[in-house]
């Protein structure tokens, strides 16, 4: 089944949880999906995990479009999410909107994600109002890293806490169909959670969130330079697949493989044809 935006406002309102993994590529997009994983997310976390930066900032609308477009080939059910990068939507409602419609169009996904509070409803109403769905993102923001000074926990404070939720309540009355919190102290999120009728996507924000949202990398142990402490390894699928490759290596040098099995044949008629 297509999950979609009704689907998961459903969800919240039978009290099941909405999970929600990223994935970049087609092949992880199809092993996800095939999981019953119900919303996948095109995260310019790439910029990190894939393309090898220090953060997400220097990630463009080509990257997000490229990669929204490998997973988008490869989903039949998930619902897809897809970041919209730095300055894509910053500078003005109308580059939000004009890049908002170049991901959903090209990247064929289901909606976009961008960051930032009341301060960004303007960009949330009007691609609302381009007829597509909005998710949104508050806590900590890694597109405003400088800004926060590093990966902090958010809303901490008696000031920070009631903003975010002013800031949550603001980003839904503008449109937006679900929203992630990142990094906010459980309680907090919880009450997030109880005063919005859409959905709360948690990363680092307690179980009392509508869903939860992981890095697949993160979740598997294959990306190991820095783990933050909301993040479960569920397996260790990096070091099994250094171990493959060390394997490999041995048996070509020693010429275990390819075997015959793995050849193909040809007829000693033809070979004898041959000069």
């Amino acid at each position: 089944m297509k999950h979609t935006v009704q689907t998961l406002q459903q969800q919240k309102r039978e009290g099941k949880k909405i999970t929600m993994l990223t994935a970049y590529d087609y092949s992880t997009a199809q092993l996800v999906d095939k999981a019953g994983i119900q919303t996948i997310l095109v995260g310019d976390s790439l910029g990190m995990v894939i393309l090898g930066y220090d953060d997400t900032l220097s990630v463009t609308m080509e990257d997000m479009i490229h990669h929204t477009r490998a997973v988008t080939r490869g989903v039949n059910d998930a619902f897809v999410v897809a970041d919209m990068p730095f300055m894509s939507y910053q500078s003005s409602v109308y580059d939000a909107v004009v890049n908002a419609g170049r991901l959903m169009k090209e990247g064929h996904c289901d909606a976009v994600k961008l960051e930032g509070g009341s301060h960004m409803c303007p960009q949330i109403e009007a691609i609302t109002k381009a007829s597509i769905p909005v998710v949104g993102h508050i806590g900590l923001t890694p597109q405003s890293i400088h800004m926060l000074g590093g990966f902090k926990v958010q809303g901490k404070t008696v000031k920070a806490a009631q903003k975010m939720i002013d800031d949550a309540k603001a980003i839904e009355q503008a449109g937006a169909v679900a929203i992630v919190l990142e990094c906010v102290p459980a309680l907090l999120a919880k009450r997030i959670t109880e005063v919005l009728t859409i959905p709360t996507i948690g990363i680092g924000a307690g179980a009392d969130t509508d869903g939860q949202v992981l890095v697949y990398q993160d979740l598997l142990g294959m990306f190991t330079e820095f783990t933050p402490k909301f993040v479960k390894h569920f397996d260790h699928i990096g070091d099994r697949m250094v171990e493959a490759f060390i394997d490999y290596k041995k048996q070509v040098e020693t010429g275990q493989y390819p075997g015959v099995e793995h050849t193909f044949a040809i007829s000693d008629d033809v070979l004898g044809k041959l000069y």
